[in-house]
């Protein structure tokens, strides 16, 4: 239970602080990246040694078809991480009341590149950082986890709106940045992403 309340947590503060600084008036303006790149880098911190430190459904099937994390967390996992980022979009939208959000519209094609893509170098930096035997109780995994965020929120937020996490875009649904009819795009790109990387993973690290 404390790895679920853990995922709650993390996911909880990201979709909280991406709600606050993207609804007008945001104020964070071209800093919004940095802002949640961080955000979620001193989570992972926060929670890694506890739940791994995941808050993103792509990240934790990732690291189950890695091998590091059991099959009978998966669900569970992923329910708490919706879960966290529903509650924080909700409440974004009680702290921004009245705020004038308009849902984006990106060309299908592109945003499922961006999304396919960018999720897969998040999963990528995760098991490499966090995950891999031979970087093992290194102290720059949420820093290059939080970086990874960062970067890809700058190069595709204009594309696709950067949700890279199935939770995230949930999340963005809720509070109406982003239509319903939209949430497919992100889940089946970040999923896809995630399955990649752990494919990648795999190969470029052997079965260690």
């Amino acid at each position: 239970m404390k790895n679920y309340i853990v995922e709650f947590i993390g996911t909880f503060f990201l979709l909280l602080v991406i709600g606050l600084c993207v609804i007008e008036p945001g104020g964070a303006g071209m800093l919004a990246p940095l802002a949640i790149g961080t955000i979620l880098m001193v989570m992972v911190y926060a929670g890694g040694h506890i739940s791994g430190g995941h808050y993103n459904p792509a990240v934790t099937l990732g690291v189950w078809l890695r091998g590091k994390c059991k099959a009978k967390d998966v669900p569970f996992y992923m329910l708490a991480q919706v879960l966290g980022a529903s509650v924080a979009s909700l409440l974004a939208i009680k702290i921004k009341g009245g705020a004038l959000i308009l849902a984006a519209s990106p060309d299908t094609v592109n945003a499922l590149l961006a999304e396919f893509i960018f999720t897969f170098a998040l999963v990528y930096v995760v098991l490499n950082v966090a995950t891999a035997k031979k970087t093992a109780g290194n102290s720059y995994y949420g820093l290059a986890i939080g970086f990874t965020l960062m970067a890809a929120a700058y190069a595709i937020g204009s594309v696709s709106g950067c949700a890279i996490n199935p939770a995230v875009a949930i999340g963005l649904t809720i509070m109406g940045l982003s239509s319903l009819g939209n949430l497919w795009i992100f889940i089946v790109a970040n999923l896809a992403g995630g399955a990649l990387a752990a494919a990648v993973f795999k190969i470029t690290n052997g079965q260690e």
